[in-house]
């Protein structure tokens, strides 16, 4: 009851942010955006990841610190399962990952692997500090999925968490990854087009996380699973315990994991 009446507070405080329209083009949508300070944001990011880093917070999202970690099992029980199919060891190619923040969020049921490699492909900023001040312990950072795949091998897993809506061309992205043949797909904590068909909006943020507004895709899910499905077969699918509402509309965020035919 409590954690429903603290989630309509924030509906009501904030209702002037999160999804909003129906545009034509990625371009019609960045128009009217007024996009964000990456600076200010990798700022945020960095000050809250080195405070976990360094024991000092157990989690981070999204540059929020929280006391308390919130998993996603299904991602977390996935990896440990491919990790004993390959002598207790694990190569992730973690798309988008921020600043290791799955990493992190997971570091206390990873740290008996035999071995592991975590490589985040991020924005160029990210990535720079990343190398600089956050890398070690496994976690590295790279500028492309190319340039991770040449320094570790193919990777066991491909992790794509939050991140698909916010490529302006999302089904190339998904070309490039089944092109590399990694043997798992794993993709997590999306939100997708509640009716058929791709449907691009501005997401607007609210002002404690950072002031920034930019175009967001909800996909059609059984697109995107199509798009992967030509060379992938589905192992498993899940919903995460986040939501957001589009319009009034609650919609769930969602995930599968998907592995490579034979």
């Amino acid at each position: 009851m409590i954690q429903t009446l603290k989630r309509l507070y924030l509906r009501l405080k904030y209702w002037k942010y999160g999804w909003f329209g129906n545009y034509p083009s990625w371009s019609a949508a960045q128009a009217e955006c007024t996009g964000y300070n990456a600076g200010n944001i990798l700022a945020k990011v960095r000050a809250a990841i080195l405070k976990v880093k360094n024991g000092e917070a157990a989690w981070e999202r999204d540059s929020v610190l929280s006391d308390k970690i919130e998993y996603s099992w299904p991602v977390l029980a996935n990896i440990l399962w491919i990790a004993q199919q390959n002598q207790n060891s694990l190569k992730i190619l973690d798309f988008g990952g921020s600043l290791g923040s799955t990493f992190f969020q997971n570091r206390l049921y990873l740290k008996n692997l035999n071995s592991l490699t975590w490589d985040v492909v991020e924005q160029n900023e990210f990535v720079t500090t990343g190398q600089k001040e956050i890398a070690g312990h496994g976690l590295n950072f790279h500028y492309t999925i190319d340039e991770a795949v040449n320094a570790s091998g193919l990777h066991n897993v491909f992790l794509i968490s939050s991140a698909l809506p916010y490529i302006e061309k999302p089904y190339d992205l998904i070309n490039e990854i089944t092109d590399k043949n990694f043997p798992y797909i794993i993709v997590d904590l999306t939100y997708f087009n509640p009716k058929p068909g791709d449907r691009i909006t501005i997401q607007k943020v609210p002002p404690f996380y950072y002031d920034a507004s930019y175009p967001a895709w909800f996909l059609d899910y059984d697109k995107v699973a199509a798009a992967f499905g030509n060379k992938y077969e589905m192992i498993a699918e899940f919903t995460n315990a986040e939501f957001l509402y589009l319009y009034g509309e609650k919609i769930d965020y969602r995930g599968f994991i998907m592995k490579l035919k034979n």
